[in-house]
């Protein structure tokens, strides 16, 4: 299949293809269609954002849809209602010869009623998000016995974004009979048991490796104080006139501050997260598809079906709280051949997060400077005489305007006019980073920092009931914290995760803040309680056990070791007789 007049596909679908520009398959687009054509099997598909997922499943879903009957026949769950809306708009186009085939759009945040009328007047195939499907389906307005293709777009982000119970709800209304179809960006253990669980005999397509970053990207990381992390985003911004894409935030508070500390700057930015109302969200996203605005300030779920091809550069203001996240974010640029830079803002502690993610993506970072005040005025100055060298001039407009402005300039030499023209736009960049500092942090203070903390010891040590056992790690645990306090730049000292309990080192000047923030949390049910640790060293229950109480070593059950006291604080080990045991003795 190496053009869509290839593929098998119908006529009808494939002028409507023709006449939206596609001419050769994508790489995930000739691996699924004929499959799905030919073959009675489900299917997991792997393929990185902006891969053509939509016409994928698509293309062959709709050559397969009977459009004179009226009951639902393909049902495409997705996580968002802008990736909802972009794929009922694709189906659309798609189908636009096949006069009556309907595609009927449902998700969250609009009237249910207008969509209860909609499924009313029949549609073969619905698209919507998981929440507002499993509403219809318990009104019993959304009837799905007949279906014969079942689509998960974007599985992943589903399951991050908390619609497991949903997903599960919906899929056990389906019949045994249906097609399943799954498609993802990435391949965690979740979607692995998801589809163990809920398909037969499925095949697995992947395009490239699985869970890895999209080829046309780079990657590039900064290293500063999290307290200037705002001044180095400007500064990169500044460095890339011309940039053109989204700014990542963890919360919607973080996302909003950032959007209007930009705008109160100068910069063409504005804000997408779950609190704005679907009006709002709407006219962001005409503005920013217009390209009237330069920067987009976003969270992962707000960002999630963004149909924007252009996109030069992706900025983490902050890294997700899953590292998986950060493919779907860089995967948002160098789509449709075009190449992109994924920009990563880092503090010092969290440079260990860069090689895992390098193993994630599978391509290197490259570790850049933050520009100092020189760098960033030459970079704009020249940007500006390009954009004057190239500027299109329109005779027909200007031309009554240039006896009045030939005369007002005429007694300045060529030389000053330049300086002049120039100084305009160029003034404010010169005044504002004169003298700018440093924004870097070297490896050297990093360790320096590091070292002054330690000697320092201005930090108080928290237990926490969270341990190994909860599947909890050293980074989830920084995560919780920076989760529920809201403050990224506390400072976070030593960390150990034990079996059933796990202790951490905070700034002391943060002690209210921390018991606060965890008064009422849960995780998986279990109520977090967090409390300043009584002694510095590990406390009673942790190193004295009684009687024959046992803990695994890593050797297994053949290093398990009795421990029964202590001598002069240091545990006195004897060798038993019994090999591979070891006996702790008074």
């Amino acid at each position: 299949m190496n053009t869509f007049q290839e593929s098998g596909l119908r006529p009808d679908i494939v002028k409507a293809v023709a006449e939206l520009g596609f001419e050769k398959p994508t790489p995930i687009q000739e691996k699924t269609i004929p499959f799905i054509l030919s073959s009675d099997r489900d299917l997991v598909a792997l393929a990185q954002t902006g891969t053509g997922k939509t016409a994928a499943f698509g293309l062959p879903m709709i050559h397969n849809i009977d459009e004179l009957s009226k009951t639902v026949q393909g049902l495409v769950l997705c996580p968002t209602r802008e990736l909802c809306m972009q794929i009922t708009n694709d189906l659309d186009y798609f189908s636009k010869y096949l006069s009556g085939l309907f595609v009927v759009p449902v998700y969250g945040g609009t009237s249910i009623d207008k969509q209860i009328k909609a499924l009313g007047r029949g549609g073969q195939i619905v698209v919507g998000t998981p929440g507002r499907v499993l509403d219809l389906i318990k009104r019993k307005k959304l009837k799905l016995e007949a279906i014969k293709y079942l689509v998960l777009d974007e599985a992943d982000e589903m399951l991050n974004m908390g619609f497991k119970e949903d997903l599960d709800a919906i899929l056990s209304k389906t019949p045994e009979g249906r097609r399943s179809m799954l498609f993802s960006a990435t391949m965690p253990k979740e979607i692995a048991s998801m589809a163990k669980r809920y398909m037969h005999n499925s095949e697995e397509i992947s395009v490239g490796k699985k869970n890895s970053g999209a080829e046309n990207v780079q990657h590039h990381y900064y290293v500063v104080q999290a307290s200037n992390r705002y001044l180095a985003l400007k500064r990169i911004v500044d460095y890339s006139p011309s940039i053109y894409g989204i700014v990542f935030c963890r919360t919607r508070r973080e996302t909003q501050e950032v959007a209007e500390k930009l705008m109160q700057d100068g910069y063409n930015a504005d804000a997408l997260h779950g609190d704005l109302s679907q009006a709002q969200r709407d006219y962001v996203m005409s503005r920013f598809r217009s390209k009237h605005l330069q920067l987009l300030v976003a969270t992962d779920v707000a960002a999630r079906g963004l149909d924007v091809n252009d996109l030069t550069h992706i900025i983490n203001y902050n890294l997700p709280d899953e590292l998986e996240a950060y493919i779907h974010r860089s995967g948002r640029t160098g789509r449709a051949g075009k190449h992109g830079i994924s920009i990563t803002i880092v503090h010092g502690r969290e440079t260990n997060k860069i090689a895992q993610l390098e193993r994630k993506v599978g391509k290197p970072f490259e570790h850049k400077l933050v520009p100092n005040g020189q760098e960033v005025c030459e970079k704009q100055l020249f940007s500006l005489i390009d954009k004057v060298e190239w500027v299109e001039v329109d005779e027909s407009t200007i031309e009554g305007y240039l006896d009045v402005i030939y005369k007002k300039l005429a007694w300045l030499p060529r030389e000053e006019l330049i300086k002049r023209f120039v100084s305009v736009e160029f003034n404010r960049f010169l005044a504002y980073y004169k003298d700018a500092a440093d924004l870097n942090i070297s490896a050297k203070k990093v360790r320096e920092k590091k070292n002054s903390r330690a000697s320092n010891m201005n930090f108080t040590r928290f237990h926490i009931n969270l341990g190994s056992r909860n599947k909890v790690s050293v980074i989830d645990l920084i995560s919780l914290i920076n989760k529920h306090t809201g403050n990224q730049s506390i400072e976070i000292g030593k960390i150990e995760i034990l079996n059933n309990f796990s202790f951490f080192e905070i700034d002391k000047s943060h002690e209210e803040q921390i018991i606060h923030a965890f008064r009422n949390v849960t995780r998986d049910g279990l109520k977090i309680k967090v409390e300043i640790s009584k002694s510095k060293g590990k406390p009673e229950g942790e190193e004295r056990f009684s009687g024959s109480r046992r803990y695994d070593k890593p050797g297994g059950s053949k290093g398990r070791s009795a421990w029964k006291g202590k001598r002069d604080g240091k545990p006195d080990w004897k060798k038993s007789k019994s090999k591979g045991k070891r006996k702790f003795r008074n």
